[in-house]
């Protein structure tokens, strides 16, 4: 009440001083300070803006020379930057510059208020700074405190006021500039200003608060300790001042908090970051939920139990991290500027708790919040590359998780991105290109593809080379570039690649010193890499020096270390081989300590536990055969067999247990010669057979271990036999000591088991011959000189075995053979189907025939064996001519259709075949036919389907898969020297001729899919020149390169093999193929499997309607003749992270490029090349532009299909004419001279620019709006017939000889008159 009753007062005053009066200029000044006083006390704004206006009017009575106009300016300005401060208006804050100014004119140096007017206008420009950031008003500010400052000595009551705000604006121009003498600046000011506040002054705790600032900030910048050191000490004084109840005890427990967060950083004391936490509880407490810093307590909080978790390792300061980190993101909104580091923050910590516990779903979380950051983290953020980083890290580790290849993808996608931002000269380029090639050997790994291999090398050598002596990484980059190099080693056997790997490791090894905690995993590298060279070279040095290596790692891995297991192994391998290659026992028993001690650390359930198993046992056999101790022999079979049962049916190494058991149970018989051993040795051998294939890499070593048990057994019988005749035929059976003697002794054993069926009758013997006789026929191919005569005993042997008919399949041997003769006949059709050899084949026909002979036909595998038959039948037929073939191949597949019902695997299949047998058999031909699938003619009909196939492609194309520069002869030679190729040529016999066309002709359209690019032409685009006879992966990834690279890694990621770019592919030296391609182009886009369109300008997250893209001529017809088309954006993500096959399918997308282009959407998806609505077409490209100006009518000729000269150095004009005669002469469409603009020199009636067709086509006028001619009745019809007649009739439009002549049609006119009697009217009758 009192200050309204004050403002009345002075407003009864003011009424008093009408204008004119001497006092008028008071009276308004005092009204305006009352109401300023009592906004001060109620808020009312009406008050303030009175208030302002008020001192306008004071000003306007106190001009120019007026003692105290000095003091309106003041005030005055003084009201408008209060108003400013409360609603933000910088018009205010502008006038109250402009009046501040005005006052410091009128008060020049010497003048008592000379000091506040420099003050005030300098707070003023500070405040404009915060509010636009222009350093000239800051540095102006700077200059105005400054010249105050010196204008109040020490004493003056203003001089803290000085030094605080010129310390604050120091403290801004460090933060927008970073100049380390602007922040020591602000702390020398900040330091006078705390000594104007002694003890006991009622703000000394906040110039200790800003004080302690100042100096954390230089201490993240210096990294000087002392200066945090003082912080903390200064925040702790300010916090005594501030106790539980100030308004700024949460600030001081924050700060406080922070500075001990950055000390535990600096120093790793772990009491720091717990009195940080605590301090930091204390003050989210005080911050609840809606208060403007609860942000910044759980940012610090969420901090510090991160580092507290990296200290400690507990999860539950992990929990409390993510926790926090959710709460911290709860409150950081889409478009709140610190949403991205909470973001990353707490991905970060999610990825923590994924490498703790391996929960996936915190990796899946991980990965979606970094994808979250990254998006509002675009191009030019300064912490995009923490971004990539981190997710290219979180997809590396899913892939290592799940062995998903994209994850890789999108891992190798990121740090290709990444290693962008970084390009050379960057302080993390090295990072990256180390980051990035160690995902490529990744991809190698998984994918074996050396170009991935190769570039991995070359990145870690760049990387290699900016890490030099003394710089942390060093030592990362030689281990990794090692890695690689001997990764290449292991694959190419190239001994330079193993001798530079293991320098580089040597040299890593130097950098790794004792107590180094990577030394241990160097001396493990280094030793396996020396270990391989010996397997190499056989050099013992190069062993003894692995096994002192191993036995330093070895230390280095105490009980409980993750790598003590690895390194176990290592160095008991080491010693095993040294055994081997000097029989000193103390080797191998050192190595069987080894070996014992790596299985205890895989007890049961451990994934490598059948590995330790199978190596123990090893062992155990290495000093049973040199010390003959039999418990070594027992325990080695208890072991092999612990092995086998982690080994079940279908593991890798399944093979490897039975026959280590084979050999244990062998060399125990021939030791205690017991029968049983004997016996379980020959089952374990047959088992292991069984499991090894033709092929196998341990089929040879099965076999002679089977062939060596059976001998043993065979000379074991006959001692029991006791007849002399018996005696004579073991003298006969050789040893198998060599392989060579393999065969020999399987013949001669099956001859002997062949003699003792004559003698005794035994069924076994008879069946075991059998099975004996197929392995020899194994092992004597058609070709071996033995062959017809091994052949020729098993006929004998199964025509023996058939004549005493019974219990077939009872036998378990008849079972055996009758498998091996199938796999066998399975490998000698496949060879036959290689090689065209004809002997092959009959051999085949002849085993599978045996193989029918063995089975009875409820045998679930007869049907397959009677169509596998027919098959190699119809081979021969095909071949020879042989109708008996043709029939035999009938009845066998009448016979498996019986012996099938629809829906079995093949029926189908076996019905296809026996129809076209019967269409072959009742073709009055088929006498005749030799061969129409003869090997041959189907080369012929392969290689004419793929000319036919070639002629509608491009002539160039790149191989996605080398990146490599292939013609047409090089394309047809990558397919026929090819799987595809073989395979095709080799099943097409089975397809009658019409189905077997069909066939070719798809197999061949699927591998030559290939994908067209669709860009903007840059800087330093390769030419067909470029890169001819280089891979493009192999050279250097600059500018267009760079992109032509990404183009093919798109397209093969898509899955094609085969890729076609504007830039590259085309010889534009020759004017033919240029006039070639530009003609078939169209055409070329049309039957490309995907066209890639990428947006060089479009950000990830941003959309295309904007793309220059979209104003380039040639892209037109890329863009309308694609059936499939996909958008990337510049980082070479999928255009919105759509994941589609076809972004035309998408009604988003089709949206936008209908309004990008104007062009409706019936037309993006399902373009027609021709005339129809020309004027439309025109319209489409009149926005277009090229670099050559006659490009502008050549784009448009596959859009028209019209096949006009290509003249490159003519007119724009004359080419854009050319083209609209040729469009006239063969559509009479004259819709085309619709156009407003320039003529065109070419022909006055065409436009010389395709600019003039931006407008729309004219619409039909309507009847309001045009001049009507009507007849006067109704036509008759006979008229009406006439007319049309004369229409049809009439000429089309056309351009003959630079003229355009168009038809007419010319009637008699009796009489014109109007429709009505008003003059104005423009209706007629005619």
């Amino acid at each position: 009440m009192a200050q309204t009753d004050n403002v009345s007062h002075r407003r009864a005053k003011l009424e008093y001083c009408q204008p004119g009066h001497d006092g008028r200029d008071f009276a308004l000044t005092n009204l305006a300070n009352a109401l300023l006083d009592r906004f001060k006390e109620e808020g009312r704004i009406e008050d303030m803006n009175e208030a302002i206006e008020l001192h306008r009017a004071a000003l306007e009575l106190r001009p120019s020379g007026h003692p105290d106009r000095h003091s309106s300016l003041h005030l005055l300005a003084l009201l408008l930057a209060d108003r400013y401060d409360h609603f933000g208006v910088v018009a205010d804050l502008d006038e109250a510059i402009i009046l501040g100014r005005a006052a410091l004119e009128l008060c020049p140096p010497g003048h008592s208020d000379h000091s506040m007017h420099l003050h005030n206008l300098g707070c003023y420009l500070e405040e404009r700074f915060q509010k636009l950031t222009e350093m000239h008003d800051l540095d102006e500010a700077i200059e105005l405190h400054r010249a105050a400052l010196e204008l109040h000595p020490p004493g003056h009551p203003h001089r803290l006021s000085s030094l605080l705000w010129l310390g604050l604006c120091f403290s801004n121009k460090y933060d927008h500039q970073g100049a380390i003498a602007d922040l020591d600046e602000t702390i020398m000011l900040s330091r006078a200003s705390l000594e104007l506040r002694p003890p006991g002054n009622h703000d000394r705790g906040v110039s200790l608060h800003s004080l302690a600032g100042y100096l954390q900030e230089r201490c993240q910048k210096l990294a000087t300790i002392c200066d945090l050191e003082e912080a903390i000490e200064l925040h702790r004084a300010a916090l005594e001042l501030r106790p539980l109840g100030h308004p700024h005890h949460s600030s001081s427990l924050h700060s406080l908090a922070l500075c001990l967060s950055d000390r535990y950083d600096h120093q790793g004391a772990v009491t720091d970051l717990d009195e940080a936490i605590i301090l930091g509880r204390a003050a989210l407490e005080l911050r609840p939920a809606g208060h403007s810093c609860r942000l910044l307590s759980l940012q610090l909080l969420a901090r510090c139990f991160s580092n507290k978790y990296d200290h400690r390792g507990s999860v539950a300061d992990l929990n409390e991290a993510i926790m926090l980190g959710r709460a911290e993101l709860e409150l950081c909104p889409p478009e709140h500027p610190s949403r991205d580091i909470s973001l990353y923050n707490l991905g970060r910590r999610v990825w923590k708790r994924f490498q703790k516990l391996a929960a996936v779903c915190d990796l899946e979380e991980a990965i979606k919040l970094h994808r979250a950051a990254l998006e509002i983290r675009p191009l030019g953020h300064p912490h995009r590359l923490s971004s990539l980083q981190s997710l290219a890290c979180c997809f590396s580790f899913k892939y290592d998780d799940q062995g998903a290849v994209a994850d890789l993808d999108e891992a190798i996608m990121l740090g290709r991105a990444a290693l962008e931002l970084c390009p050379p000269g960057h302080p993390d380029h090295g990072i990256q290109l180390h980051n990035l090639g160690c995902y490529l050997q990744e991809r190698f790994q998984k994918l074996a593809a050396m170009h991935y291999l190769d570039e991995a090398i070359e990145l870690h050598r760049a990387a290699l080379k900016l890490h030099s002596h003394g710089h942390p990484h060093r030592s990362s980059s030689l281990h990794s570039l090692s890695l690689c190099l001997s990764d290449r080693y292991d694959h190419q056997g190239a001994v330079a690649d193993l001798d530079e790997a293991i320098v580089l490791s040597r040299a890593a090894v130097e950098l790794r010193p004792p107590g180094h905690p990577n030394r241990g995993m160097s001396l493990y590298n280094l030793g396996r890499r020396l270990w391989k060279r010996f397997q190499k070279l056989a050099a013992m040095r190069d062993l003894e020096e692995a096994i002192g290596l191993h036995r330093a790692a070895l230390e280095l891995h105490p009980p409980g270390h993750p790598d003590r297991s690895s390194s176990l192994h290592s160095l008991s391998l080491c010693l095993s081989d040294k055994y081997d290659h000097q029989g000193v026992v103390a080797h191998l028993e050192e190595a069987i300590i080894l070996r014992r001690a790596e299985l205890e650390l895989c007890p049961q359930g451990h994934p490598n536990r059948d590995i330790s198993l199978h190596n123990l046992g090893r062992c155990l056999w290495q000093r049973f055969q040199k010390l003959a101790a039999m418990c070594d022999l027992e325990e080695a079979i208890e072991l092999h067999r612990a092995a086998l049962e982690l080994r079940p049916l279908g593991h890798p190494h399944r093979p490897s247990s039975l026959c280590s058991l084979a050999l244990c149970f062998s060399k125990k018989y021939d030791y205690q010669g017991i029968v049983a051993d004997l016996d379980e040795a020959i089952t374990f051998s047959r088992a292991a057979l069984e499991l090894c294939p033709l092929g196998h890499p341990k089929r040879d070593l099965s076999l002679s271990n089977l062939t060596c048990n059976l001998w043993t057994r065979y000379q074991s019988m006959v001692p029991k036999l006791g007849k002399a005749k018996f005696l004579r035929q073991a003298m006969l059976v050789p040893h198998p000591t060599r392989p060579s003697d393999v065969a020999s002794s399987l013949h001669t054993l099956s001859m002997c088991l062949w003699n003792r069926f004559q003698k005794q009758a035994t069924m076994a013997d008879l069946d075991e011959a059998i099975c004996l006789a197929t392995y020899v026929l194994e092992l004597r191919l058609p070709g071996h000189s033995d062959y017809v005569v091994s052949l020729e005993k098993l006929t004998l042997f199964i025509k023996e075995r058939l004549a005493k008919g019974t219990n077939f399949g009872e036998s378990i041997m008849l079972s055996r053979a009758a498998e091996n003769l199938c796999a066998l006949g399975r490998y000698l059709e496949d060879t036959f189907r290689k090689q065209h050899s004809i002997i092959n084949l009959n051999a085949a026909i002849v085993l599978y025939r045996h193989v029918l002979q063995l089975r009875l036909d409820v045998h679930p595998g007869y049907p397959s064996n009677l169509h596998e038959l027919a098959l190699c039948l119809i081979d021969r037929f095909h071949q020879t001519a042989t109708v008996a073939d043709l029939e035999d191949a009938i009845t066998l597949e009448q016979r498996a259709l019986q012996l099938s019902v629809p829906g079995d695997r093949d029926y189908d299949l076996r019905k296809d075949t026996l129809a076209n047998c019967l269409q072959t058999k009742i073709s009055p031909r088929a006498s005749r036919v030799r061969s129409t699938l003869s090997v041959g003619t189907e080369h012929e009909t392969i290689r004419n389907i793929i000319s036919e196939t070639l002629e509608t492609m491009p002539t160039r194309l790149l191989n996605t898969q080398t990146g490599t520069l292939c013609d047409r002869a090089a394309q047809l030679s990558h397919f026929v020297c090819g799987r595809q190729y073989n395979e095709l040529l080799s099943s097409a016999t089975s397809y009658d001729p019409a189905r077997r066309i069909d066939r070719i002709r798809t197999v061949v359209a699927a591998h030559f899919q290939f994908v067209m690019f669709s860009h903007r032409w840059g800087e330093g685009e390769p030419s067909l020149r470029d890169i001819q006879g280089h891979p493009i992966y192999d050279m250097s990834p600059r500018g267009g390169v760079k992109k032509l690279q990404r183009f093919c890694a798109a397209a093969l990621k898509q899955g094609y093999l085969w890729a076609w770019s504007d830039t590259c592919c085309i010889d534009k030296d020759s004017s033919a193929e240029l006039q070639e391609a530009i003609g078939a182009m169209f055409g070329w886009y049309r039957r490309s499997a995907l066209t890639i369109v990428y947006l060089a300008d479009v950000r990830e997250s941003g959309s295309f309607s904007t793309s220059q893209w979209f104003g380039r001529g040639w892209t037109l017809q890329e863009l309308l003749a694609p059936r499939t088309v996909l958008f990337y954006t510049r980082n070479w993500t999928l255009y919105q992270n759509l994941k589609t096959l076809n972004h035309k399918t998408d009604g988003a997308v089709l949206e936008e490029l209908e309004g990008s282009t104007g062009i409706a959407s019936r037309f993006l998806t399902d373009f027609s090349p021709g005339m129809d609505d020309a004027r439309s077409r025109l319209q489409w490209a009149s926005s277009r532009r090229t670099t050559r100006p006659e490009d502008v009518a050549y784009s448009l000729f596959g859009i028209f299909n019209v096949n006009l000269p290509v003249i490159y150095g003519e007119s724009a004009e004359n080419a854009l004419g050319r083209l609209l005669a040729e469009i006239i002469s063969r559509s009479g469409d004259i819709s085309i001279l619709d156009w407003v603009g320039e003529a065109s020199p070419f022909h006055s009636c065409f436009p010389a620019h395709i600019t003039s067709y931006r407008t729309l086509p004219l619409p039909p006028l309507s009847p309001e709006g045009q001049s009507s001619i009507v007849t006067p009745q109704s036509a008759p019809t006979e008229v009406l017939r006439k007319f049309y007649g004369s229409l049809t009739k009439s000429p089309l439009p056309r351009f003959i000889n630079c003229r355009l002549i168009l038809p007419c049609l010319s009637y008699r006119i009796n009489a014109v008159r109007l429709r009505s009697a008003d003059a104005s009217s423009s209706n007629y009758c005619i």
